[in-house]
């Protein structure tokens, strides 16, 4: 009896261990059958610590000098930009610098070098030294920009909610649609019967951009990355601008307002762990550079800073070979800022939810207003979220230059600004979608009737 007694306690203890294992085995493939989150790689250092940091350009030799599209922003002659590199070092050495990185402007017909100088000087002084050398065009600080979004992405749960609620009344395959503001002011899905900004390309200088993503996927034409050595990280600024722009119908979120454009993601932003999004001179610079180069129709700026002399340059050369340029206004900018105060850009407000006036209370003279409140869009990782921002509001007009610019290609910027807001409409500020693309289709038939001053829901 005692044997038999002792087997039963042998089995059961065997029987008690195997369990254990197999609930071990099953919580492991469990874990591993849940992706790790993807983080985004930090900055490199030339970008993360821009402190006492200054550009310096320096003029290209006449020979060097080939602003044409075919020139794709680096050197044709590999052995010439080892001797000018070696130049720049030598002005280093000279002034106590250290050379941190370079680039090749192209279109300005300039080399653009980082150099470190030494914590006990001034940005100021060194400056001052460096311009009275004749191969030294000029000097500026390495100043920092930010993305014009408004708090943190809401959780992807409220899209998620908003997916089922409207999927049974969404009238195509996109569930998102009906909330979004694009749909209820501006009515895109009607104006995509004449125009969806076919082949326009649209280059969105951000953060990075979730090319996987099942509303971007065979969106980006190109997906660089100016900030870095590496492979361009899904981000959330970045990816929520590109869906706004351009997500494609039948990805089973939203769609864009221009779904057949094609994207340009110039990744010049990086992500901080508090969601913000960061650039500075250096980076945006070379995906400015990059987009006038690469026959980008419109550039894409969701960001602001202070006026920065070479950015300035670059757009005034975007905006001659008539390039569109988009910018985020920030209401809360003491003064002039770059991109949205730099004539010809088109420098973009947020509307006020409901669709009328303005959500910020400093704004520039005649801003255009679009909607940038409670915009579901996508988000890294295949989710959705609802973003705010000018920035925001900015994407919703990049689209629409986009579907203008396929109805009447070779408009210039000028132009493309009055057929957004005419002069009879100077003081409305939004919008008008329907109007804007009647302006150049005949016989166009809005839907939905529209005040002077904006869509009526």
């Amino acid at each position: 009896m005692n044997t038999f007694r002792m087997r039963v306690a042998t089995l059961l203890a065997c029987m008690a261990c195997l369990a254990c294992v197999a609930a071990l085995a099953v919580g492991t493939a469990r874990a591993q059958e849940q992706p790790a989150p993807r983080q985004a790689p930090p900055a490199s250092a030339s970008h993360e610590s821009d402190e006492h940091q200054l550009l310096v350009m320096l003029r290209l030799p006449a020979a060097h000098y080939r602003p044409d599209a075919s020139y794709g922003g680096r050197y044709l002659d590999d052995s010439g930009r080892a001797a000018r590199r070696r130049r720049a070092e030598e002005l280093a050495r000279q002034h106590g610098l250290t050379l941190v990185d370079d680039w090749p402007m192209p279109v300005l017909g300039l080399d653009c070098y980082v150099m470190r100088y030494p914590d006990h000087e001034s940005a100021e002084h060194v400056i001052s030294l460096l311009t009275r050398d004749a191969q030294v065009e000029w000097a500026q600080p390495v100043a920092r920009f930010s993305g014009m979004a408004q708090g943190q992405a809401q959780e992807p749960a409220k899209a998620a909610a908003a997916n089922a609620a409207n999927a049974a009344n969404a009238s195509a395959a996109e569930p998102l649609y009906p909330v979004q503001p694009a749909a209820r002011y501006w009515h895109v899905a009607e104006l995509h019967r004449y125009t969806t900004g076919r082949d326009i390309k649209v280059a969105v200088i951000d953060s990075g951009i979730d090319a996987t993503h099942p509303d971007l996927q065979g969106q980006l034409a190109v997906n660089s990355n100016f900030v870095d050595a590496g492979p361009t990280p899904p981000e959330s600024h970045g990816t929520a601008v590109a869906g706004i722009i351009a997500a494609r119908a039948g990805g089973g979120g939203i769609v864009g307002v221009a779904p057949q454009a094609r994207l340009m993601g110039l990744r010049a932003c990086w992500q901080l762990p508090d969601q913000a999004t960061r650039c500075n001179s250096f980076t945006l610079g070379k995906a400015i550079n990059y987009a006038i180069l690469n026959g980008a129709k419109v550039i894409n700026l969701s960001l602001s800073g202070p006026p920065d002399r070479l950015l300035d340059r670059l757009l005034d050369v975007a905006l001659e070979r008539g390039i569109g340029v988009v910018g985020a206004i920030d209401a809360q900018a003491g003064g002039p800022a770059f991109p949205a105060s730099h004539p010809g850009v088109l420098a973009v407000a947020s509307q006020a939810r409901g669709g009328q006036g303005a959500a910020g209370a400093t704004l520039p003279e005649h801003p255009l207003l679009a909607p940038g409140n409670d915009i579901p869009t996508t988000a890294p990782g295949g989710r959705w979220a609802f973003v705010n921002g000018s920035s925001y509001a900015a994407a919703h007009v990049s689209g629409m230059l986009a579907l203008l610019g396929e109805l009447q290609p070779g408009v210039s910027p000028a132009q493309l600004r009055r057929l957004l807001q005419p002069a009879e409409a100077l003081n409305a500020g939004n919008i008008d979608a329907c109007a804007s693309i009647s302006r150049l289709v005949r016989n166009c038939d809005c839907a939905r009737a529209y005040s002077q001053r904006g869509a009526v829901p």
